[in-house]
């Protein structure tokens, strides 16, 4: 007997939705999301297209009008529910563009449910394009399967963060200087977390103060190597994503 194909098939293209989804919807395309479906992926009447929207979940829909600059998606049905996000932020100090950009999408791709920029005394960059970090993230959700994306917060100055950070999330401090090796630190503090990203060249010496002065800020080491600021970032989301394990 022939196998039945899978459907929808793993090759459906899958789109991020600002706004609500529910059954029966009929949600309108247009412009660069149009231009993909219509002119990459070259769908026709009744294809079929997975949507999310952060909030309800996987929804499927269907190609039902194409025109031709844009195009009419009509839900058919939700495929699941919104996953559950491991409770960790990453706060980074802006670096380059294209690192920063990069940094923003491998964050998303490994599950953070919220990127803060911090600002510091060594960062070197002024003004970020939020709506720019915004984009890669929800290109990146696109790929990956996620159902949400990450909370992108304003930037914020790493005097302030310190002043308002939350009495019940530990913040795992990147140290470049050394501390605990950080699979062991996660390991003995399970739950909500936070982990702090310096900028080029580091932390000063009064930063590095006031960070190691909060009472729930642990002090880790990533290795012998000193890395670079996007390297650092994620192979702290990783040690923290594998020592805590990813919710069902």
């Amino acid at each position: 007997m022939t196998a039945t194909p899978a459907w929808p098939p793993d090759s459906t293209p899958r789109l991020f939705i600002d706004g609500l989804l529910s059954e029966g919807l009929e949600v309108r395309i247009d412009d660069g999301q149009a231009h993909y479906l219509l002119s990459v992926m070259r769908i026709k009447v009744g294809a079929p297209i997975k949507l999310f929207d952060g909030q309800t979940g996987e929804w499927l829909a269907e190609a039902t009008v194409l025109g031709r600059r844009d195009l009419i998606l009509t839900i058919a049905g939700k495929l699941r529910d919104c996953e559950t996000v491991p409770d960790l932020w990453l706060l980074a100090a802006p670096i380059k563009k294209a690192r920063i950009d990069w940094i923003a999408e491998k964050a998303c791709e490994l599950g953070v449910a919220r990127y803060q920029p911090v600002m510091t005394h060594r960062t070197n960059i002024e003004r970020l394009n939020l709506d720019r970090l915004r984009s890669h993230m929800i290109e990146a959700a696109e790929q990956c399967g996620r159902t949400t994306l990450p909370t992108l917060g304003e930037p914020i100055k790493l005097v302030a963060l310190l002043a308002s950070f939350e009495a019940g999330r530990r913040l795992f401090f990147a140290d470049e200087t050394g501390g605990v090796p950080m699979l062991d630190a996660v390991t003995a503090n399970p739950g909500p977390a936070a982990i702090l990203i310096g900028p080029e060249g580091g932390f000063d010496t009064a930063e590095r103060a006031a960070i190691m002065a909060l009472p729930h800020a642990i002090g880790v080491s990533l290795g012998q190597r000193i890395l670079r600021a996007e390297t650092a970032a994620l192979a702290a989301i990783t040690i923290w994503m594998a020592a805590t394990g990813t919710p069902d």
